[in-house]
This record gives C-alpha cells, structure tokens and sequence, in this order.
C-alpha cells in the first residue's frame, strides 16, 4: 500500500450528475477506511452542491488532471457519461489506480474485457458498480433460493418500470450507439445482472426493443427473454411508459412462488438525503412492502433483507488493503454486456441469439 494500514483511502470521483452525488459521493463517504478526496466537475452548481455536502473535498475540472497525482490517490470511480468509461478506466490503470465504473462498464463485452486483461496485467482492483445486487427484495431472495424454499426454480420474472411519459433530455436518451443510452444499457444492466448472478450464465436470448414516446431516440420499452443454461428462463421488463406497474418479481418454483412489488428504498433514501448510519436501520423496508412466499392459497409474507449498498464500498476497501475479491468482477459484468448485445441484435433482427 502507498499509505499506512490505519489511513483512509484516497477516493477521486469523476462526475458529479446523479450517480455520482446520489449513490457514489455519500458511499464513499460513509465507508469506514475510504476518503473522498477530488471530485472532477466543472459545474459551478454541482461544486456548491459537493461542498455543501463535502467539506473538504478537493476539485478538478477534467480527468486528466489526477493522472500527475497518481501518487496522492488510491481509487478513482467513475460516475461519467457511459461513452466515457472505457477510456477513463484505461487511463486510470494505465496510470497505476485501481477503478470503480458505473453500470455498465462498456458499450461492448469486448471492450469490458480488454479492460479486465488491462487490469489483470497491471495488478489493479477493477470493479463495477452492480449496486442492485445489494437491494432487499434481491438479497431476500437470495436467501430463500439458498434455503429451497421454492423447489426447482423453472421461471424468473423481474421488471424494472417506470410511468414517465415526457421525455427528460440528456445523453441517456440519444439514439447515437456511442452513447450506449436505452433501457437495454440503463435498466437492463440491473436486470441481466441480477437474472446472471442468481441462475447462472445464459444459452440463448430473446429480445424487443421499441421506442414509445414522441421525439424519442432510444429504446424506452423492451423485453429480454433469457434461457439459462441451468433450464431456467428469465422474462426481464424494463420500461419508461408503464402506466400500471407489475410486479418487481415472480419467481415460481416446484413448491411455490415468491411475489414482490416496489422498488429498493434505498435510491429515494439517498436522493432525498438520508445516509447510512443515521437514524433508522439503513435498507429496511416496511411489512406493507415484504414479498410474499408459497401458493395462492398458501402464501404469507416474508421479512425482507434490508437492502445495504454500504456492502459495495465496504467490498471495495477490503480489496483494496486485503487482495480479497472485488464485489464485482469485471467479468461478471462482461457476461452482462454478452447478454444485452445480443439482446440488440435479436430486437434488431427478431431472431432468438445463441450465446
């Protein structure tokens, strides 16, 4: 290490928009052992906005001012636009800094794993922020698979929708591939995600991509179908035009099924400026919003996990002073980028892909 045992971890965040003040910023900041040190904005508001949130943090007005002091930092994260992060994280690595990317990692699976053979070849943490494996409902699931309290899984149904009629603007809507915008590369990075990590690695995909709402350029409404090599097959939603909204998941087995609604609290906790650590048990989630386990006419409802994104940091410190496992592995997230391409391809051609 290049700071004692007992210092905190210099941390240079790279954006300040809404993932990078919302999720990274106060978990960093919250996690024992990690110091967030710079943040690269040239926003005058979202450096108010830092300050008032961050005292002592430092600024700079573009990433390629932390490369010179490489020395005086431990990590970098990237919270930037999602054309960014391939050239970002090789600049950092090739600088010597371990990295954190936000979802999703690249715009190709190629590119995320000349990336992880960067990383593997100099010795560096690289990692990515697949924060929704830390939500409740998901690690309540987790749970009762472990425990077999479904039998055999033969279906997976999971939905990430949202009623948002007018469009808001920003790169996350245009139609240029370079943006890596869309549902596919927003919402269904959570999905595909999370379908990988509790079934295993896909055999064939499904998908259909459609554009909904007027002066639209990306995909706003869309559906992969998953055949897990396993026998279980996955139906992912993921909409902005969903004006009556399904359930987060069904997952039905040989002895039951497992039915939840809502989202994860902890997002609105952290946009509305609740930190881990203050005031009530962080992630918990109220009995009206618990799944519930069994039949129809057996089920009851299950306490669910509460959600804990503090996991992922506290992952990243340990790795970083201990050489134990990234909480994500660069792979792991290479395999989701498999998935969504080829759920492009089969929007795009209305074929089923075999990976």
């Amino acid at each position: 290490m290049r700071v004692p045992p007992t210092a905190p971890l210099r941390v240079a965040l790279v954006g300040y928009g809404p993932a990078g003040a919302f999720f990274h910023a106060p978990l960093i900041a919250g996690t024992p052992g990690l110091s967030l040190d710079t943040i690269v904005t040239t926003s005058p508001e979202r450096r108010a906005q830092a300050l008032a949130e961050h005292p002592r943090v430092r600024f700079a007005g573009g990433a390629d001012e932390l490369w010179p002091r490489a020395g005086e930092l431990d990590l970098v994260v990237l919270a930037s636009p999602n054309r960014t992060h391939v050239p970002l994280a090789a600049a950092a690595l090739e600088a010597g800094l371990p990295v954190v990317v936000d979802k999703p990692m690249a715009t190709t699976a190629a590119e995320a794993r000349s990336l992880a053979a960067l990383a593997e070849a100099r010795g560096l943490l690289l990692t990515v922020f697949h924060n929704r494996r830390w939500d409740a409902d998901f690690r309540t699931l987790q749970s009762l698979l472990a425990k077999g309290e479904l039998g055999r899984v033969h279906r997976f149904e999971s939905r990430f929708e949202r009623w948002r009629p007018q469009l808001k603007g920003g790169w996350r809507e245009s139609g240029d591939p370079a943006e890596a915008g869309g549902l596919l590369y927003d919402l269904g990075s959570h999905l595909v995600d999370q379908a990988l990590t509790l079934f295993g690695p896909a055999a064939h995909v499904y998908a259909e991509g459609d554009v909904r709402r007027e002066g639209a350029a990306a995909d706003d409404d869309s559906f992969i179908a998953l055949t897990h090599t396993g026998g279980v097959r996955s139906h992912l939603w993921m909409s902005a035009t969903t004006a009556r909204l399904g359930p987060r998941f069904r997952v039905l087995g040989s002895t039951g099924g497992y039915v939840t609604y809502g989202l994860d609290p902890q997002e609105p906790a952290l946009r509305e400026g609740l930190r881990p650590g203050e005031g009530t048990e962080w992630g918990a989630e109220p009995e009206s919003a618990w799944g519930t386990l069994g039949t129809d006419e057996t089920a009851r409802p299950v306490p669910s996990l509460p959600g804990d994104y503090p996991a992922f940091y506290a992952a990243v410190e340990a790795a970083l002073r201990d050489g134990t496992a990234p909480p994500v592995t660069p792979l792991e997230a290479a395999a989701t980028l498999d998935v969504i391409e080829a759920a492009r391809e089969s929007a795009r051609t209305g074929r089923t892909v075999t990976l």
